[in-house]
């Protein structure tokens, strides 16, 4: 005949694995917590800040400048203010030079002075050949006008011909030379104009140079009163990245367990057979 028996229990446990290190944990939120006070801006700090913000008032003593630059540069920097001269002196040198370019005169006798030239070269010769033949006492011969004409020519000649191209040449030399300043002068102007291009350029650019220059005074001090109040939260949150991990590492854990055994009849026999033997075993000795 068999029976069957139960039993039960329970078990509580507690767990605190940080509990040795909570004094130190707790000096150091302590120590954290000083510090918070001392997380606001400093005396230098805010003396710094407010020189930085009173400072910030002196930036639009510039301004008129930084304006007046960029109207300038706008209207081309004063790069064609020396376009008139420039032209004025190119017009003077063609005014001069026109009538010898143009001219395709080439004639010798055209040329002035060049009369005296020829009469004093046929002067030196006729006084030569005439006084040869007045020394053989051909004076006025045929021979003696035949051998003038022949040296006039002849020394005339040189004088024509050398003539001649020396007026080819000055024509075709101004004519050059005015073709020449023609190309200077509009590289000259062409130049200022670009210049002019190139400073209204730099105007367009510059007026956000100027527009800068005009917030510079609230910019700054908008950029001071950010780091008044920007400096304590920095604080605070350098504070906060110490002492929030630190709050987070201790902690306490609670179980509680039951159990339930059962025991055959065969299991409770021998119990109670143990059990009485141990009894008799006293009794009897």
């Amino acid at each position: 005949m068999g029976g069957q028996s139960s039993t039960s229990q329970q078990q509580q446990s507690t767990t605190a694995p940080w509990e040795a290190a909570q004094p130190a944990l707790q000096g150091i939120l302590g120590q954290l917590g000083g510090l918070i006070p001392n997380s606001g801006v400093t005396a230098g700090e805010n003396g710094a800040l407010n020189t930085i913000i009173g400072n910030s008032n002196g930036t639009s003593q510039f301004n008129p400048a930084i304006n007046a630059s960029t109207s300038a540069l706008l209207n081309g920097g004063g790069a064609m203010a020396q376009a008139p001269n420039v032209q004025a002196g190119y017009n003077q040198y063609a005014a001069n030079t026109s009538p010898l370019a143009n001219n395709t005169n080439y004639d010798p006798m055209s040329t002035p002075g060049i009369g005296d030239q020829l009469q004093a070269m046929k002067d030196q010769i006729t006084q030569q050949v005439n006084g040869s033949f007045a020394a053989a006492g051909r004076d006025g011969s045929a021979y003696n006008q035949k051998a003038l004409g022949q040296g006039i020519s002849a020394g005339l000649a040189p004088i024509l011909t050398n003539q001649y191209n020396q007026n080819v040449q000055n024509q075709q030399g101004a004519a050059g030379n005015l073709y020449n300043a023609s190309n200077t002068n509009a590289g000259l102007l062409t130049g200022l104009q670009q210049q002019g291009l190139t400073n209204q350029q730099a105007g367009v650019n510059q007026v956000q140079t100027g527009l800068n220059a005009q917030n510079a005074g609230a910019t700054t001090a908008l950029q001071a009163y950010l780091q008044q109040q920007g400096i304590p939260i920095q604080n605070l949150g350098l504070l906060a990245q110490i002492g929030v991990p630190i709050a987070g590492l201790g902690g306490q854990s609670t179980g509680q367990s039951n159990g339930t055994s059962t025991m055959s009849g065969a299991q409770q026999f021998g119990t109670i057979a143990g059990g009485f033997k141990n009894i008799m075993g006293g009794l009897f000795g």
